[in-house]
């Protein structure tokens, strides 16, 4: 089913240190602060009090607004605190706060869901709390419950792993392949979606072969195997490779006949309908030139980074904390932060990682036009940036950037072609809002007006 052509891309380090090594279970915190901001679309407002007891996989926050996915807790015991501070993305959040009490009862709600239709598979898919969780935290119940299922053919699973460092998708693969596997066959009988695709990089024969062998005999779901090469898990980019179709920006996946899902997502989703337990753990590479053992760990949502950070001993002196890979994660102040459902790697590195290299003058050499997987002129609109030049901005079509770093990763000079563009999109995409709302609000005074003079 792949298309046979190809984005642009760049090649990455890979630094696999944690290849092979299966995900094991983070040892059971004493407290958990788990934020209720955990997903894009609306925060959560915790449904449980102080001094509460609750239990795992019992809800404790949820939201009634469409854009939005419940949470539940990761342990049980008391809850002690319902708080308000700063949560690793820098925002206040809401925090609600669980003394552990060592037992990890389960919750009497945590049943396998019962569903005879797709209204109620998709509830399911709400109740059971899953995200995406390569870092996109969308909500998935509203990933699946598309406008026009009609037009959607195509299920595509996200195996590629492209990111340096991160290796917790392939340990699933390779531990749990038939659960996604299944996940996959059931998720398409109830979205009646004909064709399924599990991509995954070329740099992972095991688990290509794994998952061959799971499928051969089912002539509806392919196994496409990946170009090596970064960014290859980017939605647009994957849907491009595996069907040939182009999603511009501003449009969602089913707008061009696809669901896309990462490979945990899947599998916690899986766990979810055979066991009935939401997500309460996140499954997390953590590496770096800082840690003396790298691993790969379940750990509870809400656990403190700094306690999985000393699970794994340091060594050196920790300068820069990255969540997620090196190449679109994002560095934190501190470490006193509660793990969230879109982190997939916590890295640690020393000084000499990542040290501001002095830019020098721009050659022209075009790497950043080679290496960009939306066939954008990273320099011009840098230098249109400077000038706040918004109509070459838009005319260079910086809204369809998606901020992957090929730019500046290639650039010799080492211009910060990235953090530039990503200021002038958000710019362009900030006064295109306040345009549309300027019309709306005219357009209405307008139709008033009108009304008025009849």
């Amino acid at each position: 089913m792949s298309s046979g052509k190809h984005l642009n891309g760049i090649h990455v380090q890979h630094c696999k240190n944690t290849a092979g090594l299966a995900v094991i279970p983070f040892p059971l915190p004493e407290k958990v602060y788990i934020p209720m901001s955990q997903n894009i679309g609306a925060p959560c407002q915790p449904v449980v009090a102080v001094g509460d007891h609750v239990k795992v996989g019992q809800l404790i926050g949820d939201c009634d607004r469409p854009v939005s996915a419940p949470i539940h807790a990761s342990v049980s015991g008391d809850v002690v605190g319902i708080e308000t501070f700063m949560d690793q993305m820098g925002r206040d959040d809401v925090h609600v706060i669980i003394q552990s009490d060592g037992k990890q009862e389960v919750a009497e709600t945590v049943k396998p869901p019962v569903i005879n239709s797709k209204a109620e598979f998709i509830a399911a898919v709400r109740a059971s709390g899953v995200v995406g969780l390569g870092g996109a935290t969308f909500p998935m119940s509203i990933k699946f419950n598309v406008r026009e299922p009609a037009h959607v053919d195509t299920f595509i699973v996200n195996g590629a792993e492209c990111e340096p460092y991160i290796t917790v998708d392939h340990a699933a693969m390779l531990s749990n392949g038939a659960d996604i596997v299944e996940c996959l066959r059931t998720t398409m009988k109830w979205l009646e979606i004909e064709k399924g695709v599990i991509g995954i990089e070329s740099n992972k024969p095991d688990a290509i072969e794994i998952f061959k062998d799971l499928t051969k005999d089912d002539a509806n779901i392919e196994v496409l195997e990946l170009r090596q090469v970064y960014p290859q898990g980017a939605e647009r980019v994957i849907i491009y490779e595996s069907t040939g179709r182009h999603l511009i920006a501003g449009k969602l996946p089913a707008d061009v006949g696809c669901i896309v899902s990462n490979l945990n997502s899947m599998l916690k989703l899986g766990m979810f309908l055979k066991t009935g337990m939401p997500l309460v753990s996140k499954s997390i590479t953590v590496d770096g030139n800082c840690i003396a053992k790298p691993q790969n760990l379940d750990v509870p949502i809400g656990t403190m980074i700094n306690e999985v950070i000393d699970y794994c001993g340091t060594k050196g002196d920790i300068r820069k904390i990255i969540l997620g890979g090196p190449m679109m994660g994002r560095a934190i102040p501190r470490d006193d932060f509660g793990v969230m459902k879109g982190n997939s790697a916590i890295l640690c590195f020393d000084e000499t990682f990542g040290a501001q290299r002095k830019e020098t003058a721009c050659i022209n050499c075009g790497r950043c036009v080679a290496g960009c997987p939306m066939n954008l002129v990273p320099t011009k609109l840098a230098k249109a940036w400077e000038r706040k030049d918004i109509d070459t901005l838009r005319e260079y079509d910086v809204t369809t950037c998606m901020e992957c770093g090929c730019c500046g990763f290639s650039c010799p000079a080492r211009k910060q072609l990235n953090f530039e563009i990503k200021q002038a999109k958000g710019w362009v995409m900030a006064e295109d809002r306040k345009a549309a709302e300027k019309a709306k609000a005219e357009a209405e005074a307008a139709k008033a007006k009108e009304g008025g003079n009849k």
